[in-house]
C-alpha cells in the first residue's frame, strides 16, 4: 500500500483556506514488526491504528512533532503507511519545506483532531486525493523514478527496505545512499500540475 499512495494528493481545507501537496515519500509499517506503534499492545493513543483501514493514524512524536498515517490491513492488525514527504505547488526551493513527517503535518496544520477520520472525508478538512493523470502517467513512464530503501529515523526494524520516494523530485527527507538529488532544471515538482 505504501507505493500505491505515492503522487496521490494530500489535501487540507481550513476555513477558506486550501492547501494541498504531492507525496513523493512513504514508510510501511506492521504489527509484526518492532518499530510499528502497536507491536507490543494497543493502547488508547495507537487504537486508530487497529481500526478500520481506510482512516488517518495521527501521533505525536517525542511530544513535539505530529506524524500523519494511513490505516492499512485489516481492523484488529496495526498496520499504517507514514506520509513521510509532500511535494507542495507554491514551496520555493522545490517542495523542502514539507520534506519529513514533521514538516509536512506543520505545513498543512495536521495536528491530533485528524485522528481516526476518514482519508476520503473531505467535509472534515483533511483527505486524500488519487493520483492526478499528469502524475499517474509520469509513474507508469518511469519519469519520476520510484526508489526502495529502509526506513529511517527509528532504532529497531532499520532492516526492513519498507520505504519508497519518488527520486525526481527534490522533497525527499532522505535519500538512499548514492542517489543523488535531481538539480533544480530536472526536477519533478507539483508545480507542473498547476502550470498544466
Amino acid at each position: 500500500m505504501a507505493p500505491d499512495l505515492l503522487g496521490c494528493l494530500l489535501v487540507r481545507r481550513d476555513g477558506r483556506k486550501l492547501r494541498w501537496g504531492v507525496i513523493v515519500e512513504t514508510e510501511a509499517y506492521c504489527q509484526s514488526e518492532p518499530a510499528c506503534h502497536g507491536h507490543r499492545r494497543r493502547s488508547p493513543g495507537n487504537a486508530t491504528l487497529f481500526g478500520e483501514p481506510g482512516r488517518f493514524y495521527v501521533y505525536t512524536s517525542y511530544g513535539v512533532h505530529h506524524c500523519c498515517n494511513v490505516v492499512t490491513d485489516r481492523p484488529g492488525w496495526a498496520s499504517g503507511v507514514l506520509l513521510r514527504a509532500l511535494d507542495l505547488p507554491l514551496a520555493v526551493e522545490h517542495g523542502r519545506q514539507a520534506a519529513g513527517p514533521g514538516l509536512l503535518c506543520r505545513c498543512l496544520g495536521i495536528d491530533r483532531s485528524f485522528d481516526g477520520q476518514a482519508v476520503s472525508d473531505s467535509t472534515a478538512g483533511l483527505w486524500l486525493m488519487g493520483r492526478p493523470p499528469a502524475v499517474a502517467a509520469a509513474m507508469a513512464s518511469g519519469a519520476l523514478n520510484l526508489r526502495r530503501g529502509q526506513r529511517i529515523g527509528i532504532s529497531r526494524g532499520q532492516e526492513l527496505a519498507w520505504r519508497w520516494y519518488l527520486g525526481a523530485s527534490r522533497g525527499i527527507s532522505r535519500r538512499i545512499p548514492g542517489d543523488q538529488r535531481p538539480q533544480p532544471a530536472h526536477c519533478w515538482s507539483s508545480r507542473q500540475l498547476l502550470e498544466s
